[in-house]
């Protein structure tokens, strides 16, 4: 069908860019808004990324990325985005690239790693205190009867 043709590398991260021939697209008839006009025209874009064989992404990404590509990566490691919410396939060539690079844009980022603390002497006393005063107002909401 189609293949994306770009010039320019795709910017990911100040170091990270993909090759546009990376990226293979497929036009598919769409369902849908479109009329009579969306049983003629092929207006959806799938756009395709071989993310396991990408020599522009490094490991720890593609293994973030994977993650958060969930059912859209195949078995092979290609990353399968379908995008036809517009009638018109610019928009929809331009929707799928753009959700496939936040795709890569929220892989690249390294969550920082989570420092296990202790909680304070101040929050452990304020805790308790906060739990005594707690009690002692359910046990003002009891009977007379109950208190003795």
């Amino acid at each position: 069908m189609g293949v994306l043709s770009l010039a320019d590398p795709i910017q990911i991260t100040r170091s990270i860019s993909i090759d546009p021939s990376e990226i293979e697209e497929t036009f598919v008839r769409a369902s849908g808004p479109g009329g009579q006009n969306v049983n003629k025209v092929s207006s959806a874009v799938q756009l395709r990324f071989d993310l396991a064989n990408s020599p522009s992404i490094p490991e720890p990404m593609k293994r973030r990325v994977a993650v958060l590509a969930g059912k859209r990566l195949t078995k092979q490691g290609v990353i399968v985005i379908t995008a036809n919410s517009h009638r018109d396939q610019p928009m929809n060539r331009a929707d799928a690239l753009e959700r496939l690079v936040g795709l890569l844009v929220a892989g690249a980022h390294v969550p920082k790693a989570r420092i296990a603390t202790r909680p304070t002497m101040g929050s452990k006393q304020r805790r308790l205190e906060a739990k005594s005063v707690r009690s002692e107002i359910k046990r003002m909401r009891s009977s007379p009867s109950d208190t003795q």
